[in-house]
């Protein structure tokens, strides 16, 4: 040995992080185990791009860069990726190549500086308050089931739940004397929300003579008939029941009643920030959809009542 640093050929592939990475995904990204597989499953993507390239005639520097990348896009473009998959693992590639450079493995990040690719603005489905409180007057308030679907219903409207956010309410999660829920979101996240005083009058009650008559099994807010905490399934069931009834015809989900608290708090002059926490998102472009729900109504009532627009 001659005390030289030894060549960069030895050193690990990239791929030999992969089990670190996802370890770091989990206990310190606090991403769900799916979310960490779905990071694994795009990266997979690009070693498959880098063993196709090796054993083309391009030279396959020992590290990527950000050409490698580019081709990689290519790439997947030609296999007709659309353009949301490749924003997606381009967006994994940045935080891996950002852990690599942690651990020592990068010199820096090649997917740092690219941007991701421009994709459609899909407005989300929205609930005019006409419709939301037809379909909130659906469940029938004679049964019991029909009491706790309607508090669930109003709950989701009220604070804007995602469906997996409900199903994991527990009753130590309320705090109806100060008319707030602790909501755990998102990779363990936690929020509190304030409810209005309507929801904290039907959380009580369904408290105080609904909830006993499903002998709950544990501390699950919301049970079914045997006792034991609602599934994410029945809740899509129930929505899609309960908006037929009301004569909603479009296709809605659990999210419909998040999408709508949003745009109607916005139409009510409430400040994106402020929405935004209540939401809980980490990012506020996450938010702005809503800005472009509004701008769409805002337009159609300009064309039906503006007098210049009428033929």
């Amino acid at each position: 040995m001659n005390g030289m640093t030894p060549p960069r050929s030895k050193a690990a592939p990239l791929e030999s992080l992969l089990p670190p990475w996802r370890d770091y995904l989990l206990a310190q990204r606090g991403l769900s185990p799916k979310t960490a597989e779905a990071y694994g499953q795009d990266l997979e993507s690009f070693f498959l791009f880098r063993q196709e390239l090796a054993q083309g005639a391009t030279a396959l520097p020992r590290d990527p860069d950000e050409q490698e990348i580019f081709l990689y896009l290519a790439w997947l473009r030609a296999r007709q990726n659309t353009g949301r998959t490749l924003a997606r693992r381009l967006s994994a590639l940045r935080a891996f190549f950002a852990f690599a450079v942690d651990e020592g493995r990068l010199r820096k990040n090649p997917a740092e500086l690219l941007e991701n690719p421009k994709l459609p603005q899909h407005l989300p489905e929205v609930l005019t308050r006409e419709e939301m409180d037809a379909l909130l007057d659906q469940p029938d308030l004679r049964e019991k089931c029909g009491k706790r679907d309607r508090c669930m219903l109003e709950l989701m409207y009220a604070a804007g739940l995602r469906v997996s956010e409900l199903c994991a309410l527990c009753v130590p999660d309320l705090d109806l004397q100060r008319g707030l829920v602790n909501v755990f979101g998102k990779g363990s996240k936690e929020r509190l929300v304030p409810l209005h005083d309507m929801m904290q009058k039907m959380l009580a009650e369904y408290l105080a003579h609904c909830r006993p008559d499903f002998t709950p099994t544990g501390n699950q807010l919301f049970v079914n008939r045997s006792g034991r905490a609602l599934t994410r399934q029945y809740v899509w069931k129930m929505v899609k029941k309960y908006a037929l009834q009301a004569g909603i015809r479009r296709a809605i989900s659990p999210h419909t009643f998040r999408h709508s608290f949003a745009t109607h708090l916005l139409e009510g002059g409430a400040d994106l920030r402020a929405v935004q926490m209540l939401l809980g998102h980490a990012d506020i472009s996450a938010t702005e959809i809503y800005t472009h729900v509004q701008a769409e109504r805002l337009r159609g009532i300009h064309h039906q009542f503006h007098p210049r627009s009428r033929p």
